[in-house]
């Protein structure tokens, strides 16, 4: 906020200064006046304001053509209206009187008026507004203000490995797109600015955030950013000059989000080009505040626009399968090669889909895990391309990289409302230890995570099974209720009652695995296994905690919830719990079709008794279950259909700065 300036008047000589059209400038006329002066009255040319600020139980405003007394405090200031057209065309004279009404003397005043200004996008509709004040604050909500700035996380400059935001050279033009225009107005005569500087300045913290472009002939030029916080703007004769502002890095635990610019416009330096911040020189401050835009994860129940899988050369049934279903989705597929691979098939491990926004610009951003096993490269070197982003974070020591640090423990809820407070972007879900355990998604990504603000974090309680990740519990698919979607939890309580049903009615003998060269298990073996039922008790308890929490973080009431049939089997700690047969939860979500991991249950008149009670729970919601075959190629090492897939959604429609923090 720029301190009140004061200008010094004398009735000795003519005074020069320059004012700034809208600000407020105070005229000292006590200074310096003729001796027995005792009143004055003051005039001022057409493009100035000149305001009189008084104090109306000391003093009594006179009448037209009177005189205002010199002894009670009164203040006068001049605000210009216009900028001017040449060197000291506004004028304000200031007349002395003495006590008996006789003119003693006047002061003559001569400005030259600046319209200076440095303006954003402060009300959020994708073109830079100006000539307002209060740029400096920003403000979440429907009626916020504040401009907002993109990580530049694509690959528009040279098609490189890295991100623009990494890359130091020149923007191109389709790379100045992803950038936050900014505009510089200096209105007034070209003479002024010889003698007047005008600056732009970031602090040194600020320089490792963002980046200042303008355009000069044959390129844009950095003015602003690392090892450069002071720009000296070359004025050109231009009234208006175009700045690009690029972001750099995302929120995080050192970050809120928020960056300054600020425009400094004082006289020059004598002798020196170098500048000097002297307050006394300073004729206007002004200060921009810009958000970096938050990485937003997509759930579900958004549009799948491209799905992912891996190519290992041992899946290929498994591939024809997706393909299959992709097909029937309607939804492109993308096939990860073996080269690209290096034989990972966990695609979802890997890496997640989300995205970032302005109101100027909106891409995807892929946020790479730091699990770094053979799809370690795919991310930046295949997904990073024009207009689709690439973040990671990366622990310093990467021995402390674990299992829920790959991405299967990594989810988001689809918009709730919770205890009155909306999350209309859903709230993010993490696997963790819960105290239970040392093991936790590392910090630096559970404090990315965090620093987002607009997809609060929830914690679930993950590590009682082997892998450890929460997408071998729960999922989430649309449905037609008012919340528009449903929780599915994995249920081996569920899956004991339906098998005790079967039983009842004669099937206990119905075979699970049948035909695929596997141990083979009847109803009755399955219920009779006391292994099977202290597992089951033992994975239900740690599920039900999950449910209490999801239930109490999300808003969810029990008819929001779907409990599907599924079995663990654990060490004899009751820890390291994994799926007895494929985890149908773990399944690729396209619109409302469904692929589900086919789980070769009880046949029971050629039907799976599984399949058919899935079917019976999801198919009244609109939704087309396809059960797909992974047992040999994902199931058997520990994964499903979900973490061999991954998938672009569409982003939210709702605007992240309009979320009430």
């Amino acid at each position: 906020m720029n301190k009140a300036r004061c200008i010094p008047v004398t009735y000795l000589n003519p005074t020069y200064d320059v004012c700034v059209v809208g600000i407020e400038t105070t005229i000292d006329i006590y200074r310096s006046f003729p001796s027995g002066a005792d009143s004055f009255d003051v005039r001022g040319t057409s493009c100035l304001d000149v305001i009189i600020v008084y104090n109306p139980r000391n003093v009594n405003k006179p009448q037209s053509g009177g005189k205002w007394p010199l002894n009670k405090g009164i203040k006068v200031l001049v605000s210009p209206t216009k900028a001017s057209n040449i060197l000291n065309d506004s004028k304000v004279k200031v007349r002395y009187y003495g006590s008996e009404g006789k003119e003693l003397g006047s002061s003559m005043l001569y400005l030259t008026n600046v319209a200076i200004s440095l303006d954003v996008d402060i009300f959020r509709t994708g073109t830079v507004t100006q000539g307002v004040r209060g740029k400096d604050t920003w403000s979440w909500g429907p009626g916020g203000k504040g401009a907002i700035l993109l990580v530049n996380c694509d690959s528009d400059r040279n098609n490189s490995l890295v991100p623009d935001s990494e890359d130091a050279g020149p923007p191109t033009s389709s790379d100045v797109k992803d950038m936050s225009p900014m505009i510089l107005t200096a209105e007034g005569p070209d003479d002024i600015f010889d003698d007047y500087k005008v600056y732009l300045r970031i602090s040194s913290l600020d320089s490792t955030r963002l980046r200042v472009y303008q355009k000069r002939r044959y390129q844009y030029a950095k003015v602003l950013g690392k090892d450069q916080t002071l720009y000296e703007v070359k004025r050109d004769n231009l009234d208006e000059i175009t700045f690009y502002v690029e972001g750099l890095e995302f929120p995080d635990a050192d970050f809120s989000g928020l960056v300054y610019i600020e425009l400094i416009f004082q006289k020059g330096n004598s002798k020196s080009d170098k500048f000097v911040p002297r307050h006394e020189s300073k004729i206007f401050t002004e200060q921009v505040v810009f958000r970096v835009a938050p990485w937003i994860m997509t759930p579900n129940t958004q549009k799948p626009l491209d799905v992912y899988v891996c190519n290992i050369k041992t899946n290929t049934e498994f591939l024809k399968l997706i393909k299959n279903f992709t097909d029937k989705a309607r939804c492109p597929l993308n096939m990860v090669t073996y080269s690209e691979n290096r034989g990972d098939q966990w695609i979802q491990d890997e890496m997640e889909f989300g995205y970032t926004e302005a109101p100027h610009k909106r891409f995807p951003v892929v946020l790479d895990s730091p699990r770094n096993r053979g799809l370690k490269n795919f991310p930046a070197s295949e997904v990073l391309g024009p207009d689709f982003g690439y973040v990671t974070r990366e622990p310093k020591n990467s021995n402390t990289v674990n299992t829920l640090d790959s991405f299967g423990n990594l989810e988001v809820s689809p918009p709730v409302v919770v205890g009155g407070k909306s999350y209309p972007l859903g709230r993010i879900l993490i696997g963790d230890g819960m105290s239970k355990d040392n093991m936790r998604m590392n910090k630096v990504l559970r404090d990315f995570l965090q620093a987002q603000q607009v997809q609060s974090p929830i914690l679930l309680y993950s590590t009682w099974l082997y892998v450890g990740h929460i997408d071998e519990f729960m999922s989430f698919v649309p449905a037609p209720n008012k919340k528009g979607f449903r929780l599915l939890l994995a249920s081996p309580l569920a899956c004991l009652e339906l098998f005790r049903k079967k039983q009842k009615e004669g099937h206990g003998g119905a075979v699970m695995f049948k035909g695929l060269g596997k141990k083979e298990y009847t109803i009755d073996d399955i219920l009779s296994s006391e292994t099977l039922k202290k597992s089951s008790e033992a994975c239900q308890e740690n599920i039900d905690m999950n449910r209490k929490i999801m239930k109490k973080q999300l808003g969810l009431s029990e008819e929001d919830i779907i409990d599907i049939p599924m079995l663990y089997k654990c060490e004899p700690d009751m820890k390291d719990a994994e799926s007895f047969f494929p985890n149908m939860v773990n399944m690729l979500v396209l619109g409302n079709y469904l692929g589900i991991p086919k789980p070769f249950g009880p046949l029971i008149a050629g039907t799976c008794c599984l399949e058919e009670k899935v079917r019976s729970l999801l198919e009244p919601l609109g939704l087309s279950c396809n059960f797909i075959d992974d047992f040999a190629t994902y199931h058997e090492l520990l994964g499903e259909v979900h973490c061999g897939t991954n998938v672009v959604r569409k982003p939210f429609s709702f605007k992240w700065w309009e979320c009430v923090i």
